[in-house]
């Protein structure tokens, strides 16, 4: 079991860079698959980049060569570093653990409450 806590959201310009942090307690984060959601206002929750227990990585062809994710077994932290953000990206973000990294929420049980990213024209 883990609880999740999402920070580093904020308002940027678009071609500017933010941090996502996503900080475990309970067990460590690399227990688990990690990933990245998004949701802006009135569309599906959609994946945006994870990470699985052997540190693979996968990303959504949008943000693939503009975000990076990656983790801290010393903080148990996952991170999102998003580059080139455009007013698209603009949504709530919230981390996820789960058994397996897969493109869909439903392997995800754990979840953060999500932290906002709104990026200006």
């Amino acid at each position: 079991q883990v609880h999740l806590v999402e920070s580093g959201g904020g308002l940027v310009q678009a071609g500017g860079s933010l941090r996502l942090s996503c900080a475990a307690s309970g067990r460590t984060y690399s227990d688990y698959a990690m990933a990245w959601f998004r949701q802006a206002p009135g569309k599906e929750r959609e994946f945006v980049a994870g990470i699985s227990r052997a540190g693979s990585t996968a990303y959504a062809d949008s943000v693939k060569g503009r975000f990076t994710i990656s983790g801290s077994n010393a903080k148990n932290t996952l991170y999102l570093q998003m580059n080139g953000l455009k007013p698209e990206d603009t949504a709530v973000y919230s981390c996820a653990a789960g058994p397996v990294l897969i493109r869909t929420t439903s392997p995800y049980s754990y979840w953060g409450q999500g932290t906002q990213v709104t990026v200006s024209s």
